[in-house]
């Protein structure tokens, strides 16, 4: 049994090192350029924390296998977006930085059924090149909707899933 909890500033340590393998992990599937340039950096993630937007998914041992920001919409990446839609206006979470260990598995779906039950409608955006959570996004049942653009110009493919 899997367990959600809000994170602490005692716990950046742990989500840096879960960022670091999930970042490998991208690596090592051809994806070389998601989360570059020190993006999440530790800053980035104190911040969320101390907005009350980190969270982690603990194992009933003890062990977090994964992180992620957990945010109220809306989002300003998503007020435009392009060669699709939104499928509605209706207010919205956002989920970003997701990042687990490689031995986690299942993890996507345990971060989505709790944010589905807080929030019931969520949106969530990829690099193209992230195969495998577009796989995982797919797969739970997200929509795709269009291209967003970050604020650095960067391309996303950006999913909905409405409660």
């Amino acid at each position: 049994m899997k367990i959600i909890r809000k994170a602490g500033m005692d716990d950046v340590p742990t989500i840096m090192r879960l960022i670091e393998e999930a970042r490998g992990i991208m690596r090592s599937c051809g994806n070389v350029n998601q989360w570059i340039d020190g993006y999440p950096s530790q800053e980035t993630i104190e911040n969320d924390i101390h907005n009350g937007h980190c969270y982690l998914c603990v194992e009933q041992g003890g062990e977090v296998i994964a992180s992620f920001a957990f945010i109220p919409g809306p989002e300003p990446t998503y007020k435009e977006i392009y060669e699709g839609q939104w499928l509605d206006d209706k207010p919205y979470y956002v989920v970003h930085r997701l990042a687990s260990t490689a031995a986690s598995h299942g993890v996507f779906n345990d971060v989505m059924d709790y944010c589905m039950e807080v929030a019931g409608n969520l949106r969530i955006d990829t690099h193209r090149d992230n195969v495998i959570m577009r796989h995982v996004i797919e797969r739970y049942g997200f929509t795709y909707c269009g291209i967003i653009y970050l604020a650095n110009g960067h391309e996303r493919l950006a999913y909905q899933m409405p409660g």
